[in-house]
């Protein structure tokens, strides 16, 4: 399986680019309008290679890859909070000269996109979020700390190879493809500890809503009807958030919808994004 993933992922090597928040890993494909695909926790710019080769026609694509996690640098906080991450978003869109992007974003990436479009709403033209994560942090203080132990004691009982090789249910559909399998398998085994373990702290103690009620720009989320990871009801609450929403299900798909149904993901992305930057430069 690593052996697809890397001959999938050949045409687009990460890039370690330099920003005023330390480096931040990327890969870039494409011109146009600017669209930014933010992954989750457990995985890497490189899982939305279908995206890059679908989208690059049309758009300017920059996946990256987030702080702790492939060859970007860690936050300096032990436990960061959605905005420091959107800090780094920033640096980096800067350094690569991007005013104003479609922040596509999936699972704990939501959590991100969501704090950098509230806090920066003039450089973000729409949202879309793929099953979203809106974190634990209004949850009861034990619960959330007792998602964020057992996240972090699965992760030091099997390490990234183990955590690939048991891939967590609700992740992947049972018909999803050889390449969906491999890429999310890449992902996992690719994971940093420490980046990981900042990234769960994070989703522990978000509040993805707060951050929604702020950002009055459009915005597009997606659930699917097999995540049982961020299930449907969750991801329509989610969208409730925000004051100008949209809300769709795709069938079947699970939690990595963007792998598992890479077509229909495409053809929402184009016609989201197509909506929300005509006639913006990126």
């Amino acid at each position: 399986m690593t052996n697809l993933a890397d001959t999938l992922l050949a045409p687009y090597p990460a890039v370690r680019q330099q920003t005023a928040r330390g480096i931040v890993s990327c890969r870039t494909a494409g011109s146009g309008p600017a669209l930014c695909l933010l992954h989750g926790i457990g995985s890497q710019s490189g899982s939305w290679v279908r995206q890059l080769d679908a989208l690059a026609p049309r758009f300017r694509v920059t996946a990256w890859d987030a702080p702790g996690y492939g060859g970007s640098d860690l936050l300096p906080a032990v436990s960061p909070v959605a905005a420091d991450y959107a800090d780094v978003l920033a640096a980096l869109l800067d350094a690569l000269g991007i005013e104003r992007t479609v922040l596509v974003a999936s699972s704990l990436g939501a959590l991100i996109a969501t704090s950098f479009a509230a806090r920066q709403p003039h450089r973000v033209a729409g949202l879309m979020l793929l099953n979203p994560a809106g974190g634990y942090g209004l949850a009861e203080p034990a619960e959330r700390e007792a998602k964020l132990a057992a996240r972090l004691d699965r992760m030091a009982r099997l390490g990234p190879n183990g955590m690939a090789r048991e891939l967590s249910a609700g992740m992947l559909s049972p018909a999803a493809s050889a390449e969906a399998r491999a890429l999310a398998t890449w992902s996992i085994a690719q994971l940093r500890p420490d980046g990981y373990t900042q990234a769960a702290r994070l989703l522990a103690h978000g509040r993805l809503v707060e951050d929604a009620a702020r950002y009055d720009g459009p915005v597009l989320v997606i659930g699917a009807s097999a995540d049982t990871v961020t299930p449907p009801a969750g991801c329509e609450r989610l969208a409730h958030a925000f004051p100008h929403a949209r809300y769709r299900l795709l069938p079947e798909a699970a939690h990595l919808s963007y792998l598992d149904a890479p077509q229909a993901v495409n053809a929402l992305i184009t016609d989201f994004a197509a909506g929300c930057t005509q006639g913006v430069a990126a």
